[in-house]
């Protein structure tokens, strides 16, 4: 096995330096659930350990909590806050299911995510039970997708539900830390377009794929909530220090749940949907270009000249990225500056309705 990245040993040994002085002063573990997902075979258990000086407070990523207590949470927040946060290393966690106990570990950033097989859950929303040692108890939703069922949608979040103007530097830390959580925008349409689709399957799963931070999780789902988008897990990655180097890569860390989704998810046909201002154009068409039998369509919202401004610096048409998807061999790309012309088309594209006729 190669060495691990000299950044990753610098971050491990800081953890554990912190682990062990704030334990020392009487902090314990907290479990913070995050919304999971699976088949009737194999459910995905997800959540994060922090340290916390208040053993009481519980702490929810999850698409069932309150209205009452996003709506405080929303008004109360600054992004920087999320990211004031101690992981827990390597700390036991038991995810149990019908009676029966399932055992894990949180990872060098305190993440969870234990595979469960031979659950029995049904297909639909289940609660899940988290135990850790010194942690208050708490459950996790997830969301079982039947074997029978055969659409699915994958959405990005920056610039595709969400207006954040990144990555542009100055930009991106104003949303990012300055920001109440509030005053975030969503894009037009789109939470609107998500319901449409998934009327016509209610039984679908939606699920959030962005390269952004597990620390904004909790914000995210106060944000999907309020602006009303439906409840689907989220799939974030971990900044910082990696075993290979001093940062991850966004591209790969999509390009691997899509090929996971795929496996695991082997029945169904996603909408993937994004924006024009990155990489989603490239990265949908290559995924369909490997597994066009996964892809019923592809969804891009079209950024207007003063977004793609704030990205790039200069007002361009990214038509290095938008040629790449425009002719997409056997799957349907779709191109609007918002949801409600990108459901128009998808309508067309799925065969939900006819060609229209010039």
């Amino acid at each position: 096995m190669a060495r691990p990245h000299a950044a990753s040993v610098m971050e491990d040994a800081w953890h554990r330096r912190l682990d062990r002085m704030l334990r020392h002063r009487g902090w314990k573990t907290r479990i913070i659930s995050h919304t999971g997902f699976g088949s009737e075979s194999l459910v995905r258990v997800m959540g994060r350990i922090l340290l916390t000086n208040d053993p009481h407070t519980r702490g929810s990523a999850d698409a069932t909590a309150s209205a009452l207590e996003l709506f405080h949470a929303d008004n109360a927040q600054r992004g920087w806050r999320a990211f004031l946060t101690a992981p827990a290393l390597d700390v036991p966690v038991t995810a149990t299911i019908n009676g029966v106990r399932t055992h894990g570990r949180a990872d060098r950033s305190g993440l969870i995510d234990i595979p469960v097989r031979g659950h029995g859950l049904s297909p639909g929303w289940h609660e899940v039970h988290l135990t850790s040692p010194d942690a208050e108890p708490t459950t996790a939703a997830v969301f079982i997708v039947g074997d029978d069922e055969t659409f699915g949608i994958v959405s990005d979040i920056d610039d595709t539900i969400i207006k954040t103007s990144l990555p542009r530097p100055m930009v991106a830390a104003w949303n990012t830390f300055i920001r109440h959580e509030g005053a975030r925008r969503p894009v037009p349409g789109m939470a609107s377009m998500y319901r449409a689709l998934l009327e016509e399957h209610p039984k679908a799963p939606i699920l959030y794929l962005s390269t952004g931070a597990w620390n904004t999780a909790p914000s995210l789902t106060r944000f999907l909530r309020r602006n009303g988008y439906p409840p689907g897990a989220l799939l974030l990655t971990d900044w910082g220090p990696t075993n290979t180097g001093w940062f991850r890569s966004g591209q790969d860390h999509k390009r691997s749940w899509l090929h996971r989704l795929a496996r695991e998810l082997p029945n169904v046909k996603w909408v993937l949907v994004g924006d024009d201002g990155q990489h989603d154009p490239a990265t949908y068409g290559d995924f369909a270009d490997e597994r066009p039998e996964a892809v019923g369509a592809i969804a891009i919202r079209e950024l207007s000249p003063t977004e793609q401004f704030l990205q790039h610096g200069i007002p361009l048409s990214n038509e290095e990225f938008s040629l790449r998807v425009k002719h997409q061999e056997g799957v349907p790309v779709c191109r609007a500056p918002d949801g409600y012309g990108l459901l128009r088309l998808l309508r067309v594209a799925l065969g939900w309705e006819p060609v229209p006729r010039d």
